[in-house]
């Protein structure tokens, strides 16, 4: 095999999450095969579209730790405080920066901004190659390495490494190659996206209102605007996205009530289904899953990107740590080092599951015992000693065994 195929990792998948992993290892000097099945400046490039992703803190650390949190703060929103409340409910909770004694819960930032500022620290790094449009077609596992069979236009290569990452979604056509199973729970449910002007300033102020029809958030971004991502059961979603602008701006002013005032410049709409995938688990031979291959989310709590981004950190540690220990990449896809990363991962992927399908369950539900739950949860999130602070650290990334770019540590 010629020497322009050997690479240390091959990562499926140049999404954010792919993209990430490949700039967390530049200081490993690595090779590194970066493979993306749909070109960049497609409409259907899923991972760099006009929706926007709140970043936790622990996320926000690790675009510190590579050196990338200046351009990415640029184009960030910062957000200050969230306000959860259940419509037309006694009830309602408030998590503040400042009470948790950090300068932001988090920051929001547009899907296709971050990919933009994620491509241009790609292509300054030397020993990255790109393939993109590409697609892995084949995986052939040995005991020394792995070789993955990639389609790149009329021409078919076939790349040797170490190790095979699956960071190609939560549809992952490489976790089905290494024979990884999946289960999948259909919530019936589509999120409608988009952005709109509110009336009062959203005061980097973030807002989840469970309603009626299914939970709504508004998260600040630039220009005084709000994104919003309301999810509804599939049919009425569908519904919402036949309507006239006036018509589909009165509805969702309707769901979500007048906190901040009238809804005016409602821009383009755009819709996907929800549901929850689960790897049955996360290694096989040399591969391993990050990302939504290995759990794909439902967007109530905004945790996909960044249970993501734990995954990305926990790996390079594992790899870092091989490296330095053996002096050489050959065995950073060994079973010792990705039993680790299982281990490592396996607490955080189950709480942050249950609790997400948890709160779709809780306040997808209109069953009486089921409401008087909720509105005394919230009540209790409020007046509990320690609750409160306890769910800010979890949703901020920051609770359990964090790697070193999750604390902000570069890899060195």
């Amino acid at each position: 095999m010629k020497s322009d195929n050997r690479y240390d990792i091959v990562i499926a998948g140049g999404g954010m999450v792919g993209s990430c992993l490949a700039l967390a290892l530049r200081p490993l000097g690595l090779r590194i095969a970066l493979v993306e099945a749909v070109a960049r400046e497609e409409s259907r490039q899923p991972s760099f579209d006009d929706r926007s992703t709140a970043l936790s803190r622990s996320s926000q650390r690790m675009f510190e730790a590579m050196g990338l949190w200046p351009e990415v703060a640029a184009a960030s929103t910062p957000i200050g405080s969230i306000h959860v409340s259940d419509r037309g409910r006694f009830g309602f909770s408030h998590i503040d920066a400042a009470e948790q004694k950090v300068e932001a819960l988090g920051y929001v930032v547009i899907n296709r901004v971050l990919g933009e500022v994620l491509m241009n620290a790609l292509s300054v790094l030397d020993r990255v190659d790109v393939l993109c449009p590409a697609r892995i077609t084949g995986v052939q596992s040995f005991d020394s390495h792995v070789v993955a069979s990639v389609e790149e236009g009329p021409a078919l290569r076939n790349l040797s490494c170490s190790l095979l990452v699956a960071a190609d979604g939560a549809k992952s056509t490489v976790r089905e190659l290494i024979g990884i199973r999946s289960t999948r729970v259909d919530y019936r449910q589509s999120a409608v996206i988009g952005n709109l002007l509110p009336e009062l300033p959203m005061s980097n102020r973030a807002f989840e209102r469970f309603t009626a029809s299914g939970p709504l958030a508004l998260l600040p971004v630039t220009d005084g605007r709000a994104a919003f991502v309301w999810s509804l059961a599939a049919e009425e979603g569908a519904a919402v996205m036949q309507l006239s602008a006036a018509d589909f701006t009165e509805k969702l002013q309707s769901a979500f009530g007048y906190r901040l005032g009238r809804f005016d410049k409602v821009g383009a709409r755009a819709s996907y289904p929800l549901e929850l995938t689960r790897a049955t688990r996360l290694t096989a031979g040399r591969c391993v899953l990050v990302g939504n291959a290995a759990n794909g989310l439902h967007p109530v709590a905004a945790q996909g990107f960044n249970l993501g981004m734990r995954d990305v950190a926990a790996l390079c540690d594992c790899i870092a740590d091989q490296v330095r220990a053996s002096g050489s990449p050959a065995a950073i896809g060994a079973s010792p080092v990705l039993d680790t990363y299982a281990d490592w991962r396996r607490s955080d992927h189950r709480k942050v599951v249950h609790f997400t399908d948890g709160l779709v369950r809780l306040f997808g539900s209109e069953r009486i015992p089921l409401r008087a739950v909720r509105a005394l949860g919230m009540l209790g999130f409020d007046l509990v000693p320690g609750v409160r602070t306890l769910f800010a650290r979890h949703t901020m990334g920051l609770a359990g065994r964090l790697p070193r770019l999750s604390r902000g540590v570069p890899l060195r």
